[in-house]
């Protein structure tokens, strides 16, 4: 029994170094047929991506524009506060039971509609079972099946996970499918470091004659402590919005209550986001150094005072080393 298990495990870990080793097809970059604008939207696991998202995609829809949100991130939690937290049905898991049943995929399997948002999400593996940027790429494959390329929106927003770097979440920068990338980051060293890593991602394909550009900064939870608004200066870039760190978005946010509606208190705010975000132009980001970022806080937040210690031999055993005569054949040369 334990050798079956292990050549079952064996070949289980066979197929995924396999499935690694596949180089992906490349994605179709021809132009769409309408004027829509593409934009992937990129921050840290947890900044408020999917918060901002929902929001400025149910105001941009009130405002009369196509909008579609496609969901990037394997947690499929993209379109949970659209839909009030249900779960939509993701691309890829629905794509796994239709080729199992022999059927085809359709639109109205993947892609589902709120208050004139239309919101789908590609998913991703379970954990230990796949390369979540494969499946990145093949959710986007699949949506060029489906026409892709033919709809006819006003934008579409791609929420993307900030702090995975493997090449499927890579994708939209390099290789130009999308025209800018925003940034949503907060007063906090590891949000930023992740907006800074995504600026650096920008401008290293610019420079390999990408067009993409970053359209700007939405600061959420801001609490005036002016880190993200530094960052932003001094990275090139505009704040599209500073989203405050206020208990009632907080309580509500939690709820799954859309807030970014029109003729309610914070309609104002989510108003001058799409206004913002239609508006501002792809510019090339100066990404800062190590310890530009780190000057960006004080001293003691991110202990910037702290020396580093070379560790020696004997640190790591833990005692004195006994120094072994070498064993090595030395010739002499004539």
């Amino acid at each position: 029994m334990n050798a079956t298990n292990g050549t079952m495990q064996h070949a289980a870990d066979a197929a995924l170094r396999h499935e690694a080793s596949i180089e992906p097809d490349a994605p179709h970059t021809g132009p769409v047929k309408k004027e829509t604008q593409i934009i992937a939207i990129y921050g840290k696991g947890g900044i408020g991506k999917s918060f901002t998202l929902a929001n400025l995609s149910y105001m941009m829809a009130q405002q009369g524009k196509r909008v579609l949100l496609i969901g990037c991130d394997p947690k499929s939690d993209t379109t949970s506060l659209l839909f009030g937290g249900r779960a939509c049905p993701t691309i890829i898991e629905t794509s796994s039971k239709k080729k199992l049943a022999g059927d085809e995929v359709k639109i109205g399997d993947v892609c589902f509609k709120r208050d004139g948002v239309f919101a789908m999400e590609l998913g991703g593996p379970e954990v230990g079972r796949g390369c979540g940027g494969r499946g990145i790429i093949h959710g986007f494959e699949l949506l060029e099946k489906l026409g892709f390329h033919e709809w006819g929106f006003d934008y579409v927003l791609l929420d993307f996970l900030g702090d995975v770097v493997c090449g499927g979440f890579g994708l939209p920068i390099a290789r130009d499918m999308c025209q800018k990338v925003i940034v949503v980051g907060s007063n906090d060293l590891q949000s930023l470091y992740v907006a800074n890593n995504v600026c650096s991602a920008v401008e290293y394909f610019r420079k390999l004659g990408g067009n993409v550009g970053v359209a700007g900064m939405v600061i959420n939870k801001d609490d005036h402590t002016g880190e993200a608004q530094a960052f932003a200066a001094a990275a090139g870039i505009p704040v599209l919005a500073a989203i405050p760190a206020d208990e009632d978005i907080r309580r509500k946010s939690a709820n799954y209550e859309i807030i970014g509606r029109p003729d309610t208190q914070w309609a104002s705010l989510f108003e001058e986001l799409a206004q913002n975000v239609a508006d501002a132009p792809p510019v090339r980001p100066v990404p800062l150094t190590q310890d530009e970022l780190l000057g960006l806080f004080a001293s003691e937040t991110v202990g910037r005072d702290v020396v580093l210690q070379p560790a020696t031999a004997e640190d790591m055993c833990g005692g004195t080393i006994t120094h072994k005569p070498s064993l090595e054949v030395v010739y002499d040369t004539v």
